[in-house]
């Protein structure tokens, strides 16, 4: 007597596959941007929590999260090689519907970005369109490893700083927001050049040339801490410039401690790197929000 067992494929995603399809550990920039962005703004904070929550909402799990499945979709043959067990090359998010997952979750950002006011939407277009081009081809900004890292970090931190300040002020922010703002975003490229360690051997072999792939780990680890050292070294003068040299103490204190972080990551970059943007990044956000309080109190 012979028994044969046959499996069916899923013809529905798994609910704990959809989740990890939008990747929550990935919201914390962008919603933390945002809110710098609302706090730089000088608008009281306390008749308009609901702007404020909605917009963190919206940065993170909503846009974060569709860029993430986004991202997902456009990468399911790279992630067979890096990371197989991901919720698309794995089966557990069969057939098209990260692709369906992804669209959907455009157009709820459209939707609640409209609730945001102008301001609040047209910077939702600007999310929603740079998080296709970092993925899809046939833009796929991904494939170099300056352009893409710079639209994310722009994406992540520039745009929901700008975002958060232009929300509340139903107006353009100020300069020294924009300023502040576009420097953290430059840093950020820094962030997303480690962030690409984890793809190091799928990104070479379907030809995805981030710069750990062309320089190799260990240049790509230098030029990605002196990115973020360089934005930050920027910020401290023109917080001093501005009359805070409190927050600019503040600022240099934590890219001392980014520093010491640094000579450990350039021990073994490759096998250090998860373990940095653990730590230095945590320090690095940590000095985004004392400037954000820098800059409420020059409104």
């Amino acid at each position: 007597m012979t028994v044969s067992i046959s499996i069916q494929p899923r013809r529905l995603p798994e609910p704990r596959a959809m989740l990890r399809l939008i990747k929550p550990i990935t919201w914390f920039p962008p919603i933390w941007a945002y809110l710098c962005g609302s706090v730089s703004a000088g608008v009281p904070l306390s008749g308009n929590w609901g702007m404020v929550l909605l917009g963190m909402v919206l940065a993170g799990p909503i846009v974060c999260g569709m860029s993430q499945a986004a991202n997902d979709w456009c990468d399911r043959h790279v992630d067979a090689v890096n990371e197989p067990d991901r919720p698309i090359p794995s089966g557990r998010i069969p057939g098209r519907w990260g692709l369906y997952i992804a669209l959907a979750m455009t157009a709820l950002s459209l939707w609640v970005g409209s609730l945001l006011g102008t301001w609040g939407f047209w910077a939702t277009v600007a999310g929603v369109i740079a998080a296709w081009a970092y993925s899809a081809e046939p833009v796929r900004l991904k494939r170099s490893g300056w352009w893409g890292p710079g639209l994310v970090g722009l994406s992540y931190e520039g745009l929901p700083w700008f975002t958060g300040a232009a929300v509340l002020l139903q107006a353009a922010p100020r300069f020294e927001i924009v300023m502040i703002a576009l420097l953290y975003a430059f840093g950020a490229h820094g962030i997303m050049t480690l962030n690409d360690f984890k793809a190091l051997e799928g990104d070479r072999q379907h030809g995805v040339r981030s710069l750990p792939v062309v320089l190799g780990p260990e240049v790509a680890a230098k030029i990605a801490c002196t990115v973020m050292g360089m934005a930050q070294a920027l910020v401290i003068p023109l917080l001093a410039l501005w009359g805070k040299p409190l927050h600019a103490l503040g600022v240099l204190a934590v890219l001392i401690l980014q520093i010491a972080a640094m000579r450990v990551l350039f021990r073994d970059p490759k096998g250090k790197a998860p373990w940095y943007n653990g730590t230095g990044v945590v320090l690095y956000v940590t000095g985004m929000m004392i400037s954000a309080f820098a800059l409420r109190g020059l409104a």
